[in-house]
């Protein structure tokens, strides 16, 4: 039998976390964690980031990455991942 090498900690619904989202979070928001701690699967509950922060991070989004995010299609919550975040705004982009 052949062992295959397949990635562990990414599936298809969590990609990985662009250096663009990334420094939105620690640069421009001040999100107190380092990269390594910022994972698709981290929500925005454990860096204790309420709704009116997930707003933020949609302007910022929007004005760091030249995009417009309709209402209906992002639906992040502070239960949503960081993963969720990274595939909304990969969709739109």
């Amino acid at each position: 039998m052949t062992q295959m090498d397949e990635p562990s900690t990414l599936s298809p619904q969590q990609p990985e976390l662009s250096a663009e989202l990334v420094a939105l979070l620690t640069d421009r928001l001040d999100v107190q964690a380092g990269s390594g701690q910022l994972s698709p699967a981290t929500t925005f509950e454990s860096l204790g980031l309420d709704s009116l922060w997930l707003m933020e991070l949609v302007v910022a989004a929007e004005e760091e990455f030249g995009i417009v995010l309709p209402e209906n299609a992002l639906d992040l919550r502070p239960s949503s991942t960081l993963g969720e975040a990274a595939a909304a705004f990969e969709h739109v982009s």
